[in-house]
């Protein structure tokens, strides 16, 4: 088309164009508000003519440029009704590039510039920068006026266009329903007297004065800045809009000025700014002289509010530091900064929106921070009214909403609330009642319904959807949220202005330069678009779309100021991943639902990898948004289980959307779950989320955010929350509102076993209310109150509460504590179970006893009047277990009303009235008070540390029926015997100031008291007094008036030796004391009877004797009397007085000395005194410094008093004398001076002095220096001295030279029978002697050389014994050589010599030392070598080993064990065995022979048929070699023992072997464990059995024997009448085997090893049974087998059984009651193994409680089971109670390491580490 033709196309166009929008001005008007947003469209607008103003109209968008102008084109033909022969040339012709139209374009540059806002002119110049003109005041307040009136108006004009644009989808024009406002910060007004109108703002403050109170226009000048947090959709921007518009209309009247600026606009401006530059620059421009306008906004700056809206969108970081030139140019935020801290505008009001996150630090600290939560469900009721008001469908919408939790609480967010209303306007119409539950469940469909909503019927428009979720990914990439014209495609803008999906406004880069921005309605709504465009655009891969999908940690809001713009879009591609968007997904991307499918199946991949891990509690509210908008079950079901039992929320806020995906999550749970919100800011409404949520067993709550708009909705959730048993509600500020929400909700939840109030700063009445309710819950355990206000007169009140309620166990009141503790229902109805008949009559008395009650009171100012009423409140009521009255100020005439209360009200436990001002004349009132209570057990009163603390044991009657407790600990515990018992009494008066004086009144205290009739054992305690010297003495006459004490305490009474032995002298007086314990310099001084601890409680106490009785006459039946004197200088007069003092103590008498050092004067006084003392048993001296001359006094003791037995003298530091009886005063004696520096010099004169001893049995003179010369000296005197025990010379510096010594003489020690010589690291040298005249000698050496020497060396030695070597024994290993000698030395006959030379083949070197061996060796009888080396240069030592056998005539048992020997060394070695014609035991187990050594060792074995024990275990036996075995042993019919272990035997070998032992009819041992004898071998076996009558061991352990030949073998072994050991575990035997053993057991059986034999319960309970009452059964092993349900019952018990071995058998805590009760049958038991089995804390108190029973009991083994640290403890309790146990094993118990380590200092025989460290004792 030429030119001409396109120009009159045009023309005609632009006529068609005018007409069609000249009928639709409104229409037209609506675009050019969008297209030039906050401009005033010049005076085209006030035209009259209609056409005329089209044109102008269509002028200034075609002015605007190509992009707008395009864009407005696709609006007309998008929303109009265009003819389609107009709409195809408009769309050609200017809907494209090429098409636009240049000539209007011309027309339209005259026209004047855009302005910034409504259309005010302003100069090109920058009013920051004009010079300031000088005005009059009175034309300064006109032009301020006038701009102010000018503002006003201008923001009128803008929210009047806003609600004039009707038809726009999501565009709200309804009533403004404020959200839910909460103070966080800054709480407390700055003006009092507004006090009313600035409290907080609740959730019941729903008009709009609740906004407009943010601001207080009477506070004082300086920084008056608001920050309103909120998170992105509760209205932040719209309730700043609100506020301007209330500004307009005037309701906002103390602020003349109000601007409002988008930090998203402002973070586009590129250069500095000056506060004015800011205010009429970029907002709105005064008509002329802007500096007045500026300077009046700066005299009246407290009457300006400037509004910040998007606080966290802006870019550069402020600094709260003043710059130099505050009123310079910087950025935006740089000038918020200065407007916060008061350098710029002075005195101004500042506001600042924000999402939750890492405040600027400019804003000042006392700035008040306002959280916004949103909707409640009041306020989303009122908003749909409001939305549907004009329409019928209201009450239908409201219906849905309703019906829909979901829905429901989706619009808690207002901004999704809009959604849900322009969606249920689109559904209600044509749908059934309750559609939105399937069409709106998540967020991400809401948005879907919204976007079907928008488009036209069965038509998607897919190119614009696309088109704006790629512009929308493409900002969220690069951090952009506002677009301009070329961003975008007009289409695009078109479709997102049609429908109100794009917003526009102006931009200013630069003062002058503006521009047209675009952006999403909502930051979601770009979000949404953008998860659209990553699922259905094909251009994005799997890869691309996974990576969006992360979580956003909400610990980032701590610490990022600048948050980010993506938050949701992992939320949205969740929610597209559900089969809900499949199909819309499909037909927005255009392919099938599996392409759809596939990008789905990607998002849910990525989330079940996140819902299996270990996540922060921020990401797993994150997560569970996530997966409940997914709504796939299975993923929901997978998380649910992944979440930790204990689930902790700490420091971030949390809305009811989060609470609601957390429920909707937990609904797939099958496990309870506990949840603790700490910290964390809520909203009000919260708890609505967690109505139904039926998981929950623990819910707390700690945050001074929750009030009572939050206690209201928690009330109304309890109620539906069947499984709670926890609830906490600490820290809150909820007051009497609050409480009786939650009171009347209490009562409903009958489930609840623990609530806590803690600090809430409740009053008395709140508090009164809550303890209302404790009769309504009948499964309450606790009620904690603490941290909250209460009054005495309150506090009785709670405390009549406690008693009259009949589930209350406790009341606890300390300062800030208050905390009630109730009985289960077990407890407090246990009789309800009775008879009828018998619960009338019984009911009242019951209601009262079946309880005790617990009552601490601490530090409540109680005063004495407070005491008589809780006195009369307290009788009548339950039994009292503990009463704690201390802290409180009662003083002595409240103490002693307590005190004389006691009896009337039975007090079980305890009564405390610890610091209360007590004084001494209080203490004797006190004292007398209680003087007559029987229950009494201890009285501490203590002045000096204010202690006043009484202590009862339980009546007989409360003994016998313990409380029932439902826990295993409390009821075992509750039988545990009391410290002491009923009969005894502790009474404790420390640290009160008395002195002699005051014993006189004290003791006829006391006097009453002790001569009660049922009180029999008294403990006094009067340390820490003042009583001296004369105040024992006067005890000590006044002491035979108290009775019989138990013990009595005199520590800290500053006494001296005097005092002591006036103490000493009631040994004479008084029957009871049997121990006299001082330390004089530390001042402990304790008297004791003789009975203390478990004794008292066994019962019984001494016989009663009479006055004048011989007390010698008991001193066998009786335990010895002790005296111990410590830290006392113990000079000659001293012990004089001491010894005359202790000769008038009856026997038997044990005294213990100490001192720093004493003297030999000293020392022989206090020996010279001794036979002064015939009634003396012992006498120690401890840590008491000797001198070198003592051991020689201790030595001549035995002339000098007959009676002593031994002497016991270590390093001159602790002397022991032990002396006999009367009835023993003959008999031997032992001496031990060891470490006493005695040298050569001191033998002789020792011995002399020894000699003087009939018999010395024992005398050990370790550790002294005698060495070598010592040594050789005592030898020459040991003639003098009788010994007929030992003599220990260890660690004397012994060499080698005076051990050969020692071999020397050793014929001449005519009664020395055995010499132990270890120079090495052991260092011991030991002598045994015999009474009569020894010829056999041994000789034992252990030392290093051994080891290295060789056997041919140690053989060498041997052969220079001058006796007959009868034995020797070789441990290379073990570094032992034991050499057994006979005297004396009998010679050979040399003929008989060369004779047996003769059969030796020896080089000419080894000769001589075969000649020698002959001599001395001709006797030998036992040749034993261990882990010895016969591999040497050339078998050397094989060869004179074949040499030595051949002439060995008399060798009967030869062992060769664990060696090494060669080949050929091994033939050599059967050459000599094969000449031991007499050998009765062959030893070879545990060699490594090669198969050709084996063999020449079998031939060794022919003709020996004297051979009674063979032992070839671990030597290959194969073939062949068993075949010469087999015909060596059908000659040896002797034999009575054959091991075969580890010798590779199979079936057929067995068979040889059976037919080879017909003849061996003296059998008794047959070992052939670990072969492979399997089921054809046993049956051999089986028939041969029989023909062994003597067989009485029998092992057959791991052959592979099966339940058939276990049977045949079971036949077999009953006709073994005396077999004994039974072994034949690590088979598959079965049952079958079991029930055939058990048809008849062997008479005479001791053991009986069956582990891992695949024994079922059916077997081992008949060998149970057939196992009752044997006789001789010592030992049992059942490990490793399946007993669960058959565990062995014993109704006659094992009265020999040793050892049990049931390790790894599935035992659990039923079957352990079973087992236990046979142990206690068993009473020779020592072992017990239970490890590795499934014992928990029910089966430790079953073995606890039979531990004391079992008295020879030594081990037991406990690991790797289920046992508790209560479990734990009952064990050590058990030991407690007497068990001789040396070791409980629990290893691998699940015990805390800290409590595991706290066990074992209390009870050292618990054992919980992984090595063993007791002995075995098997």
């Amino acid at each position: 088309m030429d030119p001409i033709s396109i120009q009159l196309s045009t023309r005609n166009l632009w006529s068609w164009l005018v007409s069609l929008l000249s009928k639709d001005t409104e229409w037209l008007s609506d675009k050019m508000r969008f297209f030039f947003p906050n401009m005033d469209l010049g005076p085209g607008n006030e035209v009259s003519d209609p056409e005329q103003r089209v044109i102008l109209q269509l002028r200034k968008l075609h002015a605007q440029g190509l992009a707008t102008w395009q864009s407005f084109i696709h609006c007309v033909c998008m929303e109009l009704e265009v003819p389609l022969d107009l709409e195809v040339p408009l769309l050609s012709t200017w809907g494209s590039e090429d098409g636009f139209p240049s000539h209007l374009g011309a027309e339209e540059e005259s026209q004047p510039e855009s302005q910034l806002h409504h259309g005010l002119k302003r100069p090109h110049q920058s009013y920051g920068s004009s010079p300031r003109r000088k005005q009059c005041r009175k034309q300064q307040l006109e032009l301020s006026r006038r701009y102010l009136q000018l503002l006003r108006t201008s923001t009128q004009q803008r929210y009047r266009d806003r609600l004039s644009g009707l038809g726009q989808p999501l565009a709200s024009h309804q009533a403004y329903i404020p959200p839910i406002l909460q103070w966080t910060r800054a709480t407390v007004p700055l003006d009092t007297q507004q006090g009313a109108i600035m409290r907080d703002i609740k959730a019941e403050d729903g008009t709009d004065v609740s906004i407009l109170d943010l601001f207080n226009p009477r506070t004082k000048k300086g920084p008056r800045v608001t920050v309103l947090l909120g998170k992105a959709g509760m209205g932040k921007t719209v309730l700043a809009h609100r506020l301007c518009q209330k500004w307009a209309e005037g309701q906002l009247d103390h602020f003349q000025a109000l601007f409002l600026f988008e930090f998203r606009q402002l973070n586009l401006i590129t250069s500095f700014l000056t506060l004015p530059q800011l205010l009429f620059d970029l907002y709105l421009s005064p008509e002329s002289d802007p500096d007045a306008v500026f300077q009046y906004l700066k005299e009246n700056a407290d009457q300006v509010l400037l509004i910040f809206d998007g606080l966290d969108e802006a870019l550069h970081p402020c600094s709260s530091r003043e710059t130099g030139d505050p009123e310079g140019p910087g950025t935006a935020l740089t000038l918020f900064s200065g407007l916060c801290c008061g350098t710029l505008l002075p005195g101004c009001w500042v506001m600042a929106t924000s999402r939750p996150g890492k405040l600027p630090a400019c804003l000042p600290v006392e700035a008040a921070v306002v959280q916004m939560w949103g909707f409640d469900s009041p306020r989303v009721e009122e908003y749909v009214s409001h939305f549907f008001s004009a329409q019928p469908s209201q009450e239908g919408a409201l219906a849905e909403l309703r019906a829909n939790g979901r829905l429901r609480s989706m619009c808690v967010v207002p901004a999704l609330c809009r959604i849900a209303c322009l969606c249920l306007h689109h559904l209600l119409p044509g749908s059934a009642p309750g559609q939105s539950v399937a069409l709106l469940p998540t967020v991400t469909q809401l948005y879907m319904q919204m976007v079907l909503a928008l488009s036209p019927p069965g038509c998607l428009p897919t190119m614009s959807l696309l088109g704006l979720g790629e512009v929308a990914l493409r900002g969220l990439e690069t951090g952009k949220v506002i677009f301009y014209a070329e961003d975008i495609p007009p289409s695009v803008i078109a479709f997102g202005a049609a429908h109100s999906l794009l917003t526009s406004f102006r931009v200013c880069t630069d003062p002058g330069h503006l521009q047209t921005g675009y952006a999403f309605t909502h930051f979601s709504l770009q979000e949404f678009f953008a998860a659209l465009y990553l699922m259905a655009s094909p251009e994005v891969d799997n890869d691309k779309l996974t990576h969006h999908v992360t979580l956003n940690s909400r610990w980032v809001l701590r610490t990022k100021a600048r948050l980010g713009i993506s938050d949701h879009l992992p939320t949205f591609l969740a929610g597209l991943a559900s089969c809900a968007c499949r199909s819309f997904l499909g037909q927005l991307a255009g392919h099938d639902e599996a392409w759809v499918g596939a990008k789905q199946a990607a998002v849910v991949q990525v989330l079940r990898k996140l819902a299996t891990r270990k996540l922060t509690g921020p990401k797993v509210i994150e997560l569970c948004r996530y997966v409940d908008e997914s709504q796939e079950t299975e993923l929901a079901s997978l998380t649910a289980q992944s979440l930790r039992y204990q689930l902790s929320f700490h420091n971030f806020p949390l809305t009811c959307t989060d609470l609601t995906s957390l429920t909707n999550i937990l609904e797939h749970r099958e496990v309870p779950i506990h949840l603790h919100f700490e910290g964390c800011p809520l909203e009000p409404h919260c708890p609505e989320a967690l109505v139904g949520c039926g998981q929950i067993e623990n819910l707390s709550f700690k945050s001074r955010k929750c009030g009572d708009a939050f206690a209201e909705a928690l009330s109304r959730s309890l109620p539906t929350m069947g499984r709670l048993q926890k609830l906490g509600l600490a820290g809150s500020k909820i007051t009497a509102q609050g409480i009786r929400n939650l009171v009347k909700a209490l009562p409903l939840c009958p489930q609840l076993e623990e609530v806590s109030f803690q600090d809430n700063q409740l009053k008395d009445q709140e508090v009164l209310d809550v303890v209302e309710v404790l009769p309504s819950l009948p499964r309450l355990r606790r009620l904690d109150l603490s941290g909250n206000n209460i009054s005495v007169s309150t506090l009785l009140c709670l405390a009549k509460v406690a008693v009259t309620c009949p589930t209350i166990r406790m009341l606890q009141v300390r300062e800030a504590d208050l905390i009630f503790l109730l009985s289960p229902p077990a407890e407090t109805t246990a009789e309800i179970q009775r008879a009828p008949d018998l619960q009338e009559n019984d009911s009242q008395r019951k209601g009262a006893q079946s309880r005790s009650l617990t009552l601490r009171l601490q530090k409540c100012q109680l005063h004495v009047h407070d005491v008589e009423a809780l006195i009369a409140l307290l009788l009548g009521g339950p039994h009292l277990e503990e009463v704690d009255l201390s802290g409180n100020q009662l003083e002595d005439e409240g103490c002693r009303l307590m005190a004389e209360a006691v009896l009337q009200l039975h007090i079980t436990r305890k009564l405390d009235l610890s610091d209360n001002g007590l004084s001494v004349a209080g203490l004797h009132c006190v004292l007398s008070a209680v003087s007559t209570c029987r229950t009494l057990a201890e009285l501490h009163i203590s002045l000096l540390d204010k202690a006043v603390v009484l202590m009862f044991a339980q009546t007989m009657e409360e003994q016998e029926e313990p409380q029932k407790r439902a826990a295993l600990l409390d009821s075992l515990t509750s039988q545990m015997p009391s410290e002491l018992p009923l009969s005894s009494q502790r009474i404790r008066l420390t640290h009160c100031g008395f002195q002699a004086k005051h014993l006189q009144q004290l003791c006829k205290v006391l006097e009453g008291r002790c001569h009660l009739g049922h009180l029999r054992h008294l403990h006094l305690d009067f340390s820490g007094n003042a009583l001296g010297d004369e105040g024992a003495a006067l005890l000590a006459k006044l002491l035979p008036g108290l009775g019989a004490l138990q013990s009595l305490n005199l520590s800290e009474n500053g006494f001296s030796l005097d005092a002591v032995l006036a103490l000493a002298r009631c040994f004479s007086t008084l029957q009871w004391l049997f121990h006299l314990d001082v330390s004089l310099e530390s001042q402990h001084i304790l008297l004791r009877s003789a009975k203390r601890g478990r004794d008292v409680r066994a019962g019984g106490f001494l016989p009663e004797f009479p006055a004048g009785a011989d007390f010698s006459e008991f001193s066998r039946l009786r335990a010895p009397r002790s005296f111990c004197l410590r830290e006392c200088q113990l000079e000659p007069p001293s012990l004089t007085r001491l010894c005359a003092t202790l000769e008038e103590c009856p026997g038997p008498l044990e005294v213990q000395l100490s001192c720093e050092v004493l003297s030999d004067q000293s020392l022989e006084t206090l020996l010279h005194c001794l036979p002064r003392l015939p009634q003396l048993s012992l006498l120690q001296l401890s840590q008491t410094g000797l001198s070198s001359r003592s051991p020689f006094l201790l030595a001549d003791i035995f002339s000098l008093c007959p009676w002593v037995q031994k002497v016991d003298l270590r390093s001159l530091n602790h002397a022991t004398l032990h002396f006999r009886s009367s009835q023993e005063r003959e008999g031997v004696c032992c001496g031990r001076l060891t470490g006493c520096g005695l040298n050569q010099e001191h033998v002789e004169s020792l011995c002399q002095l020894l000699s003087k001893c009939e018999d010395v049995n024992q005398l050990d003179l370790s550790e002294n220096l005698l060495g070598d010369d010592g040594l050789r000296c005592l030898l020459e005197c040991l003639p003098q001295v009788s010994i007929s025990g030992s003599l220990d010379l260890s660690h004397n510096s012994i060499s080698q030279e005076s051990a050969l010594y020692l071999v020397e003489t050793l014929p001449a020690c005519l009664h020395v029978r055995e010499a132990s010589v270890n120079l090495g690291s052991k260092q011991s040298f030991r002598i045994h002697f015999s009474k009569q005249e020894e010829a056999g000698k041994t000789l034992r050496v252990e030392e290093l050389w051994v080891g290295r020497a060789g056997v041919l060396a140690l053989l060498e030695v041997c052969a220079q014994a001058s006796g007959n070597v009868t034995e020797i024994s070789i441990s290379e290993t073990q570094q032992q050589l034991h050499v057994q000698l006979e005297f004396p030395h009998q010679e050979e006959n040399p003929e008989a010599v060369a004779l047996r030379l003769a059969h030796c083949d020896l080089g000419t070197h080894h000769s001589l030392l075969v000649r020698r061996l002959m001599e001395t060796c001709a006797r030998l009888r036992q040749l034993s070598l261990s882990q010895v080396n016969l591999c040497d240069d050339n078998d050397a030592s094989v060869l004179l080993l074949q040499s030595l056998l051949l002439s060995l005539s008399e060798l009967k048992k030869f062992r060769l064990t664990s060696s090494c020997v060669s080949t050929e060394g091994l033939t050599h070695l059967a050459s000599g065995l094969s000449h031991c014609h007499h050998l009765e035991e062959l030893d070879l187990s545990n060699n490594q022979f090669c198969q050709e050594g084996t063999k020449a060792l079998m031939r060794a074995l022919e003709g020996k048929c004297r051979l009674k024990s063979l032992d070839l275990c671990h030597l290959p036996l194969g073939g062949s070699t068993l075949a010469m075995l087999t015909q060596g042993l059908s000659h040896m019919t002797l034999l009575q023992s054959l091991r075969l272990s580890r010798n590779s035997i199979c079936d057929l070998s067995c068979c040889h072997l059976s037919e080879a032992l017909r003849t061996a009819t003296s059998l008794e041992e047959l070992g052939l464990s670990h072969n492979q004898i399997g089921d054809a071998g046993a049956l051999h076996l089986a028939a041969m059995l029989p023909r062994l009558p003597a067989l009485r061991k029998i092992d057959l352990s791991a052959n592979d024997i099966g339940p058939a030949g276990g049977v045949q073998l079971a036949e077999a072994l009953t006709l073994c009448r005396h077999l004994e050991e039974l072994m034949l575990g690590h088979n598959a035997l079965g049952d079958p085997m079991a029930l055939e053993l058990a048809q008849e057991l062997p008479q005479h059986l001791r053991v009986l090893h069956l582990p891992s034999s695949h024994l079922g319960p059916e077997g081992v309970l008949s060998l149970g049974q057939a196992l009752d009452g044997c006789p001789h059964l010592e030992e049992i092993s059942l490990a490793e087998n399946s007993l669960t349900e058959g565990v062995p019952h014993f109704c006659k018990g094992l009265p020999l059984l040793r050892q049990m071995d049931l390790v790894s058998c599935k035992i659990d805590n039923q079957t352990a009651k079973l087992l236990a009760a046979s142990f206690v049958l068993c009473p020779a038991l020592e072992v017990i193994l239970l490890s590795w089995n499934l014992l928990g804390d029910e089966a430790a108190a079953e073995l606890a409680r039979v531990l004391p029973q079992m008295s020879r009991l030594k081990r037991v083994d406990l690991e790797k089971n289920q046992i508790t640290a209560c479990g734990a403890w009952l064990l050590a309790e058990g030991l407690a109670q007497g068990s001789g146990i040396q070791v409980i094993r629990l290893w691998n118990n699940p015990i805390p390491a800290n409590m595991a380590q706290c066990l074992h200092s209390q009870e050292p025989r618990l054992d919980f580490a992984f090595f063993d460290k007791a002995p075995q004792n098997t």
